[in-house]
């Protein structure tokens, strides 16, 4: 039994290798890229040239887009029909397509869904005008012609575009380690770069760039992207272009009138409603979708009152939703040399010239064919004309007139044939004028041609005519607007707050809540069993909050976040974690640049920043130096008023007024001294400042003692004023225990 030799062993490893290899380049060249002659990747060429070939032109009817998809799948494209007929859906979409190749009639999508057309044998469809850019010159020996799948007739490679459709719909497609993403262009601008190439090849990208400002989506969205990025991108064929929605103001209301490129409508009201639901937009009040046959897109905001800042609102919505969407550029193409490569914007318009130079050049030379076979057919008319008599004696007379006719007047077998078509009423006087004037027609239009192509200069001046011509016909304005914008930017967790007045109370063991305005008497509210009213401070939802406990640590708190005056609140130490035995004795609250005095029990203090208070860290920050077994005051947060004094008491009885401009300003630390008193033990019986106030010159200072008050004015302070550091002068008898000290401003 003889062994059989059809078939080759080969290592596993290169197979694969070589089959990998031998696909990639098939989804490469076959499938996924397009070809920077007609900008078509050949599924949708086959569809283009199988409608064309089914009489489907713009001025013909509509047919079942099932009738094309099976002629595509029998004759041309043997795979599968739903991909076949959505690559045809995708050349209808007019907001997929900048320049349509097929016009459709029926559900072909909508831009909330391009998914959702209907099936095909639902819809009809034939050509758009704009195919005929790409149809024109097909039948005028301009591309190669080559069998398709089963050898039983011919299809072309390219179709002769007359314009770089590669540039004007772009192309988005994945192949086997490389993809493709052009965006799409302004046939009117593309056609004034090419003119300008045409006439200075040495043309740089920045001469191009004052023809093509930058991509011209379907949409009308603003294009961003600033000028020098949109430069790189056309330089290199890589980088990414940024769009943004829209809108206009009527009434009061936000109108949303034009999306980004492929922003779906119904994608961008659900990302604004999960927004409103999860309370981050607590300015928008509705939101709608108005959109119809006659605004395809109006999508409505409004504003919960007047007082909005509508840009803001819209600069936070494009930095959290598709209101603005970036879009990947990465202009790899199929060249002239069926290699893919990525191209720059020169570099491919170049390209695409000297393709469509010689796409003109192989229709003048078959131009020029068909004019010469003519022109010898009309020569051996003419001779037969003149001698018709004896033409006609041949053809009666002679058994095979074909041949004496070819040796009598020298002619060809072409011409002889022709004699003979010729119908008895052609042989009037009438038609050898005809026939003499067509030769002179022929004649003349074959050495117009033959000067054109024997002149480059010639050639690129009908090319230049012809690109005019059709951006004449088919040109339209740019539909996306650049403009020079700021940068989108989200709203923060303090630009949500709502700017609302609170009081935050403080009970002496700690509890902390809020309550809404400030017209709350803390010492109303109800407090747990043991605890009462501590401290507390008047502000508005959106500012800070912060907290000193007794060594000397402070703590931030969003305020927005404090539980509610209603109940009695919740343990501050449940939140912030203070070191064991320490005690919050002060809170304040205020803008950054508020500024509070903080003093400790040995008779320091200084004046810090309500921003030096803050911190994100729980166990807080070591602001007050404060002595051992010593303590901090509660802050006093300072006013605007002008020559404001500082009230400080120890518990000896002893006052000292001085001007709060001797204190210090201090991001942390101990301070200056504020009162003089003996180096403090701590101990019962050794004195120690116990309290400090802030008032103007106008206010009054009311000491706290027990139950005894002593109210001192203006003019009676005059006798515990002093220097900063000084030991004070002795209050009247009775308060001597001061608890507390307080201002109350001018009657």
């Amino acid at each position: 039994m003889s062994e059989s030799t059809d078939f080759e062993i080969v290592p596993l490893r290169n197979y694969t290798e070589r089959a990998y290899l031998e696909y990639s380049m098939y989804v490469i060249n076959d499938r996924a890229l397009p070809h920077l002659a007609d900008g078509l990747k050949p599924v949708q060429r086959r569809i283009v040239y199988a409608m064309s070939e089914l009489g489907l032109n713009n001025a013909a009817k509509y047919a079942k887009s099932a009738l094309t998809v099976g002629d595509v799948l029998g004759r041309y494209h043997p795979h599968g029909d739903s991909a076949c007929y959505e690559a045809m859906v995708l050349m209808a979409q007019p907001f997929s397509f900048r320049y349509p190749l097929v016009e459709g009639q029926g559900n072909w999508g909508a831009p909330d869904d391009p998914k959702s057309f209907a099936a095909m044998r639902y819809t009809e469809a034939k050509l758009s005008r704009h195919a005929e850019l790409l149809l024109a010159e097909i039948r005028q020996g301009t591309v190669e012609l080559l069998p398709n799948y089963d050898a039983t007739r011919e299809e072309p490679q390219l179709l002769p575009a007359r314009v770089p459709f590669v540039l004007l719909n772009g192309a988005t497609g994945i192949a086997v380690g490389m993809a493709t993403d052009i965006p799409p262009h302004n046939m009117n601008e593309i056609i004034s770069a090419c003119i300008h190439l045409l006439d200075k090849p040495r043309a740089t990208l920045r001469d191009l760039m004052t023809h093509i400002k930058a991509p011209d989506f379907p949409s009308e969205a603003t294009i961003i992207t600033p000028e020098a990025d949109i430069r790189e991108m056309y330089e290199t064929g890589k980088g990414s272009i940024k769009t943004r929605a829209v809108y206009q103001l009527e009434n009061g209301d936000v109108v949303i009138s034009a999306l980004p490129h492929q922003a779906s409508p119904a994608k961008v009201l659900e990302q604004i409603a999960q927004q409103m639901h999860a309370k981050k937009l607590p300015m928008v009040s509705d939101l709608r979708d108005e959109s119809d046959h006659e605004s395809p897109t109006r999508l409505v905001l409004v504003p919960r009152s007047n007082r909005v800042d509508i840009d803001r609102l819209m600069s936070h919505l494009f930095a959290t939703t598709d209101l603005e969407r970036s879009c990947r550029v990465n202009m790899n193409v199929i060249g002239l040399d069926q290699k893919p490569r990525v191209k720059s914007l020169v570099g491919m318009l170049k390209e695409w010239l000297e393709f469509r130079q010689e796409t003109v050049r192989r229709r003048l030379s078959f131009r020029l064919e068909k004019i010469n076979d003519r022109l010898h057919l009309l020569d051996g008319l003419l001779v037969a004309y003149l001698n018709i008599d004896e033409v006609i004696r041949i053809i009666r007379e002679e058994d095979e007139p074909k041949k004496v006719l070819m040796k009598r007047f020298k002619l060809s077998d072409l011409q002889a044939t022709a004699i003979l078509d010729i119908r008895l009423r052609q042989l009037a006087k009438l038609e050898e004028q005809k026939l003499q004037g067509e030769k002179d027609e022929l004649e003349a239009e074959k050495a117009d041609i033959l000067k054109v192509l024997k002149s480059k200069a010639r050639l690129k001046t009908m090319v230049k005519k012809e690109l005019m011509a059709d951006a004449e016909t088919f040109g339209d304005k740019r539909r996306s607007p650049l403009a020079e914008v700021v940068e989108a930017v989200a709203f923060s967790d303090e630009d949500l707050l709502s700017n609302e007045p609170v009081t935050v109370v403080l009970s002496e063991k700690g509890w902390v809540r809020s309550a809404k305005g400030h017209e709350v008497n803390p010492l109303e509210l109800n407090y747990r069993g043991g605890d009462s009213f501590g401290l507390s401070a008047l502000g508005r939802t959106n500012e800070i909050l912060v907290f000193l406990d007794s060594t000397g640590r402070s703590y931030a708190v969003a305020p927005h976040t404090l539980p509610s005056a209603r109940g009695q609140g919740e343990p501050l130490t449940g939140r912030l974690k203070p070191p064991a035995g320490a005690r919050f004795v002060g809170v304040s609250m205020g803008s950054d640049e508020t500024r509070v005095l903080l003093a400790s029990n040995a008779g320091y203090g200084f004046v810090a920043r309500l921003k030096d208070l803050v911190t994100k860290n729980k166990s807080g920050k070591a602001l007050l130096s404060v002595p051992k077994e010593g303590s901090s005051l509660p802050l006093v947060t300072l006013t605007g008023a002008p020559d404001l004094q500082v009230a400080a008491v120890t518990n000896q009885g002893r006052m000292l007024v001085f001007p709060l401009d001797d204190v210090p300003e201090l991001a942390r630390g101990k301070g200056n001294k504020l009162i003089n008193i003996p180096t403090p033990v701590f101990k019962s019986g050794e004195e120690q400042m116990v309290a400090v106030q802030v008032l103007g010159p106008d206010d009054e200072l009311l000491i706290l003692a027990g139950q005894r008050h002593l109210r001192i004015k203006p003019k009676d302070l005059k006798h515990y004023i002093g220097e900063r550091a000084r030991r004070g002068r002795k209050l009247p008898r009775g308060f001597q225990k001061v608890d507390s000290l307080a201002v109350e401003g001018p009657a």
